[in-house]
C-alpha cells in the first residue's frame, strides 16, 4: 500500500503518514526500524504493510513496515 509521509520524529523514530484517502495512520519505531531508513520527510511518498489492529469495536490499521516508494 502507497502513503505520503505526514510527521516523523527522529527521536523516538515514529511519526505519521496519509493514506491516499487522507486517512492518517500512526507508526511505532519498530515499522520504521522494519524499512532500513535513516530519515523520514514529510511528504515523501512510501510503501507501507500493515495489519488489522484492535477488537471489532475498534478495528483499524497498523503499520508493520515503512520504506520510500521506488519504481
Amino acid at each position: 500500500m502507497q502513503a505520503t509521509a505526514y510527521t516523523y520524529d527522529p527521536e523516538t523514530r515514529s511519526g505519521s503518514v496519509l493514506l491516499d484517502d487522507g486517512t492518517p495512520v500512526e507508526f511505532g519505531a519498530d515499522a520504521f526500524d522494519a524499512g532500513g531508513l535513516l530519515l523520514l520527510r514529510p511528504g515523501q511518498r512510501v510503501r507501507i504493510e500493515t495489519e488489522e489492529a484492535g477488537s471489532a469495536g475498534n478495528a483499524g490499521l497498523r503499520i508493520t513496515l515503512v520504506t520510500l516508494q521506488t519504481l
